[in-house]
């Protein structure tokens, strides 16, 4: 039986992940490294290392790359601030789970942006807790995420399932021993999910999805 929710941020419950890679393509682009989006899928939502190995390559130093990576993340939370982008359909699924299930949020963002993300989405009023990148010493595709929520939910790793969007999330639920349903995004359609619980089109077909998980 299904005691707790666990939910990705990015992709799951606002539509955000294009913006983090127009950022990082574009200060990429000023240190003259073109990253395609294909590139971008592979380095951060399949392997979940980044691309700033990229520049290493091309003998970059390491004080440059700290530079061009605190440029990325102003320019990110520049794009943030222009409004909330909450993935249609979430806030009526969250509402027809609440009180059902413990709820929290399991993502691998820095908390200044995740703060900035929910500024005016309405969304954090659903979640008893939250856990971004600075609650745990590897962020996905590592387990450690998802060890910490199964910890912090009160039940057991199989009283728990993952939402998630992509290949690196449902790797990091799975190394934790937590089902997984995964919601592609317009990004992550074309991942490997044979590993997922179920496979969903929208968010609105989570809550008949998490009838279907026995046990």
């Amino acid at each position: 039986m299904i005691e707790a929710i666990l939910w990705d941020n990015d992709g799951v419950l606002v539509d955000t992940e294009h913006l983090y890679f127009q950022a990082t393509q574009s200060v990429l682009a000023s240190a003259g490294v073109s990253l395609m989006e294909q590139q971008y899928v592979d380095h951060f939502l399949v392997e979940g290392r980044g691309a700033w190995h990229l520049l290493e390559e091309r003998g970059v130093g390491a004080d440059e790359i700290a530079r061009l990576r605190e440029a990325r993340n102003d320019l990110y939370g520049r794009l943030l601030r222009e409004g909330p982008r909450v993935i249609p359909g979430i806030g009526e699924t969250l509402n027809a789970l609440r009180g059902r299930y413990v709820m929290g949020v399991v993502t691998s963002s820095r908390k200044d942006h995740f703060d900035l993300i929910h500024e005016h989405t309405g969304l954090l009023q659903y979640f008893d807790f939250v856990l971004t990148a600075s609650d745990y010493p590897r962020v996905k595709p590592h387990p450690d995420p998802y060890l910490a929520a199964v910890e912090r939910s009160g039940v057991g790793a199989e009283a728990c399932i993952a939402i998630e969007d992509s290949e690196r999330g449902l790797e990091a639920a799975t190394l934790a021993g937590v089902r997984c349903i995964v919601v592609p995004t317009a990004l992550t359609r074309g991942g490997r999910f044979a590993r997922a619980h179920r496979v969903l089109a929208s968010a609105s077909e989570i809550p008949g999805a998490l009838d279907s998980v026995i046990g």
